[in-house]
């Protein structure tokens, strides 16, 4: 079968977008896993399908690189959003989407997409990091140099480590620039390597960052590898609200390719 696809990437996190709108397509994870290797298929930190939603816009379902389908995605979300406007699944310059961790709403100004990610009440502040979930598990370790961390050889130990064990964690290592300005690198799992970017970990690391009163700015900037974004939020007593994961969405090119059933 020869499946059209479309290569997107949010700061450098890059995704196979794929219109599965008719629902001609069943991936399994081998055929995710090849599609996504970055030698032997298009490459990409993951595939996202776009479907229909009997009473939203249109329905996400994100797959990791390693084939199996991942809780939410930020910079993955916003590349959907732009691409279901393209395929014209979106009137206007709002939407309504669902996703595996339920509702979203995003605004579309050209190229640049603030994305509503999911409330946040529970955040686990230890010694040396905080622990909370933004739609997918993330581990936030703030340093005094990200460039000096090796990002890989931590990020797994503490992936797979105490407590967060098979589950795992992805994990965000964090350096405060300026006041409301920090520099993030993230080790992601499903990828099992450090990304270029990750939404719900930058994400993350803001409300990490003001909770443990690194700033008092309601609007951050996160400095990505590949890339800037800004995350905003309201606080809420002791839950983060109203959560904007904001910044670019580009499309990179399309193409086909053949898979055996």
């Amino acid at each position: 079968m020869v499946i059209n696809f479309y290569k997107y990437h949010g700061t450098g996190n890059d995704f196979i977008m794929i219109d599965n709108t008719k629902s001609l397509i069943k991936l399994v994870q081998s055929q995710i896993k090849l599609l996504c290797d970055r030698h032997f298929g298009i490459g990409a930190d993951g595939l996202i399908l776009i479907e229909t939603s009997e009473n939203h816009d249109f329905y996400m379902q994100y797959f990791n690189a390693d084939g199996r389908e991942s809780t939410m995605c930020g910079n993955g979300g916003r590349c959907s959003v732009h691409f279901a406007k393209s395929l014209g699944l979106v009137k206007g310059n709002h939407t309504i989407f669902e996703a595996i961790d339920g509702l979203h709403k995003a605004e579309i100004n050209d190229n640049i997409i603030a994305l509503q990610m999911q409330n946040v009440s529970k955040i686990n502040i230890e010694k040396n990091y905080c622990y909370l979930d933004t739609g997918s598990p993330h581990h936030v370790e703030f340093t005094k140099d990200t460039d000096k961390v090796n990002v890989y050889e931590e990020g797994k130990k503490i992936r797979y480590g105490h407590p967060y064990n098979e589950g795992g964690s992805n994990v965000n290592f964090v350096t405060q620039i300026e006041d409301n300005v920090f520099k993030v690198r993230t080790y992601e799992r499903g990828v099992e390597n450090e990304t270029l970017s990750c939404g719900t970990g930058v994400t993350a690391s803001a409300i990490a960052a003001f909770e443990t009163g690194k700033t008092n700015k309601k609007n951050i900037y996160l400095n990505t590898l590949g890339g800037q974004l800004e995350v905003t939020f309201e606080k809420d007593n002791n839950t983060y609200k109203n959560v904007i994961l904001k910044g670019p969405a580009t499309f990179v090119f399309k193409g086909s390719i053949e898979i055996n059933y």
